[in-house]
C-alpha cells in the first residue's frame, strides 16, 4: 500500500509531505495517479490544477486511490480554482472542511464510499480522442483541444526541414506531425516536460522517425549534433507566467545545434527573447509578426 501521495508542489506553507509518493503527470518520473489501485493510499495532498476538468479528474483520480477512511487535502490560488474547490468536493458526496491561508483556499474531506460522480469526472478529464481535432489529447495539456495559433502560424511559415531534428515542448504534436511531413527529415525528437502530452503524442504521431522523451528541456543533455529545432516554447511556469522559461529553451536549442543548425521560433509577441536569440545564434532572422505572435528563424 502507498501510505502517501502528494499531486503538485504545494506552497511550504501547506507542510507538504517529505515522504510522500508524487504524483504529478508535470513532474519527471512521478508516479501515474491513475496507476494507483483503488484503496491504496491512506492520506493525499493535492495542489489541485486551474483548468476545471483536470481539476475534477484530479480530485477524482486521488478519491479513488484512496481508502475507505482516507484524508484528501487539497488546495489552490483563490483566483485559479480555489474559490471553486468547496463545492466541486461537495458535488463528490463528500462533506467539506475548508479554510483560507496565504491566498488560497484549502479543504480537506474524509473518504467515506458513498462518493457520487467520480467515473464521470475521470472520464471527462481522460485522455481522449478529441471531436474536430482528430487527435488523442488530453485536459491539462497545452491547448489540448485545440490547434495553438502559434503553432499553426509557425507550421505554415516553416520551410521543409531536413535531417535529425527535435520538438521542444511537443504537446500532443501537432507541430511535429507537419515536420514529418518532409522526406527529408531523418529523426525528430520530441520532448514535452507534461507526460499526458509525450503519450498523446506518441497515440498520434505514427512515423518510425518520431521518438519520444519525458523530459524536462532545460535539463536535457546537449550533444550539438541536431540539424533543426521547432519550438513554441511554454512561458508559464506553476500557472505564473516565467519569460526564463523560453530563455533556457533558446540556449538548450542552441546548444543542441551543430554550426550552421537552425532554429524554427514561435513566440507570444510579448515576450523579450530577441536579446536571447542573438546571444545563442549568429544569424537571427524575424520571419513574420502578426496575430499576436513572432516568428523567428535562427542559425547558429
Amino acid at each position: 500500500m502507498t501510505t502517501s501521495i502528494l499531486y503538485g508542489r504545494p506552497p511550504l506553507v501547506f507542510d507538504p509531505p517529505g515522504a510522500a509518493t508524487q504524483t504529478s503527470p508535470q513532474i519527471v518520473g512521478s508516479t501515474a495517479l491513475e496507476s494507483l489501485a483503488d484503496g491504496s493510499v491512506e492520506t493525499a495532498m493535492v495542489y489541485a490544477p486551474p483548468g476545471v476538468l483536470e481539476r475534477r479528474y484530479t480530485l477524482a483520480q486521488t478519491l479513488r486511490a484512496l481508502k475507505v477512511g482516507g484524508r484528501l487535502d487539497v488546495m489552490a490560488a483563490k483566483d485559479r480554482g480555489g474559490s471553486r474547490l468547496k463545492k466541486e468536493l461537495e458535488a463528490f458526496g463528500l462533506e467539506v472542511g475548508e479554510t483560507a491561508k496565504a491566498h488560497h483556499r484549502r479543504c480537506v474531506v474524509i473518504k467515506t464510499g458513498k462518493e457520487t460522480g467520480l467515473d464521470a469526472a475521470i472520464a471527462a478529464g481522460a485522455m481522449q480522442m478529441v471531436e474536430g481535432l482528430e487527435a488523442w489529447s488530453q485536459p491539462g495539456v497545452f491547448a489540448w483541444d485545440r490547434i495553438d495559433a502559434g503553432s499553426a502560424q509557425l507550421a505554415a511559415s516553416m520551410p521543409a526541414l531536413k535531417g535529425a531534428g527535435a520538438d521542444l515542448g511537443c504537446g500532443y504534436g501537432a507541430l511535429a506531425t507537419v515536420v514529418l511531413g518532409s522526406p527529408a527529415v531523418t529523426s525528430l525528437r520530441l520532448i514535452d516536460l507534461d507526460r499526458r502530452a509525450v503519450e498523446a503524442a506518441q497515440k498520434n504521431v505514427g512515423d518510425s522517425r518520431a521518438s519520444f522523451e519525458w523530459a524536462d528541456v532545460r535539463t536535457l543533455e546537449a550533444t550539438g549534433d541536431l540539424e533543426f529545432i521547432v519550438s513554441n516554447p511554454p512561458f508559464h511556469d506553476g500557472g505564473a507566467e516565467d519569460r526564463r522559461l523560453g530563455q533556457a529553451f533558446i540556449r538548450k536549442a542552441a546548444e543542441m545545434l551543430k554550426k550552421g543548425g537552425t532554429l524554427w521560433l514561435v513566440a507570444n509577441r510579448h515576450l523579450p527573447y530577441e536579446s536571447e536569440l542573438k546571444e545563442a545564434f549568429k544569424r537571427v532572422t524575424p520571419i513574420s509578426d502578426g496575430g499576436g505572435y513572432k516568428l523567428f528563424e535562427a542559425v547558429k
